[in-house]
């Protein structure tokens, strides 16, 4: 089998994982994400942090959301013509809108938007994951895209993926154009790069 339909057959046991937990479950997995979210050794004390809305079983980041400081700027990504994602403050109650895939996003004007270089965190969802910091994501390449910069350049923005325990692999089949994360967090377990637990 080649990496390709490695992580086609991947992608789709990972998403049928998460998507049979209880609510219950659910509920109390974004709670403990937050905390671990917040306890990391890089998390910011200020400037603009980037979560994403929560679809198709992801994990949720209300609870996150809600724990920020008063000197933290929360935003969401937005689906940018030239199929990068760029990123917009967002509070809860502000108004969205469905982008073509049906995932709400803020209802900003374009000039309301920003690059994810200027973010000082960007938590991003996941499919899957091991404890290398190799991310599957939905397929589309829209973080690998917008992240691109990354493959050179160290933090500015530090890369988190959010994911269930139940999302973890044993070894996600990379490509050339992954971008690698800075930590991964499930509700039980923090990963930072290098492996270190």
């Amino acid at each position: 089998m080649n990496p390709s339909s490695d992580r086609v057959a991947l992608r789709a046991t990972l998403r049928e994982r998460r998507r049979v937990l209880p609510a219950t479950q659910r509920i109390a997995a974004a709670e403990a994400l937050a905390e671990r979210l917040l306890a990391l050794p890089f998390f910011p004390r200020a400037g603009r942090v980037a979560g994403y809305w929560a679809v198709d079983g992801e994990i949720g980041l209300h609870a996150f959301q809600l724990r920020l400081p008063p000197s933290i700027r929360y935003c969401l990504p937005v689906l940018h013509a030239d199929r990068r994602l760029r990123f917009a403050e967002w509070r809860s109650g502000a108004p969205l809108v469905s982008n073509r895939y049906g995932i709400p996003e803020p209802d900003v004007a374009p000039g309301q938007t920003f690059a994810a270089s200027d973010l000082a965190l960007l938590v991003v969802p996941l499919t899957g994951f091991d404890a290398a910091g190799n991310r599957l994501g939905m397929g589309g390449g829209w973080y690998d895209r917008s992240l691109a910069f990354r493959r050179a350049q160290a933090p500015p923005p530090w890369l988190v993926g959010a994911a269930f325990s139940v999302q973890r692999a044993e070894r996600v089949p990379t490509e050339a154009w992954d971008v690698r994360l800075d930590a991964i967090c499930s509700e039980t377990d923090t990963w930072l790069a290098g492996g270190e637990r």
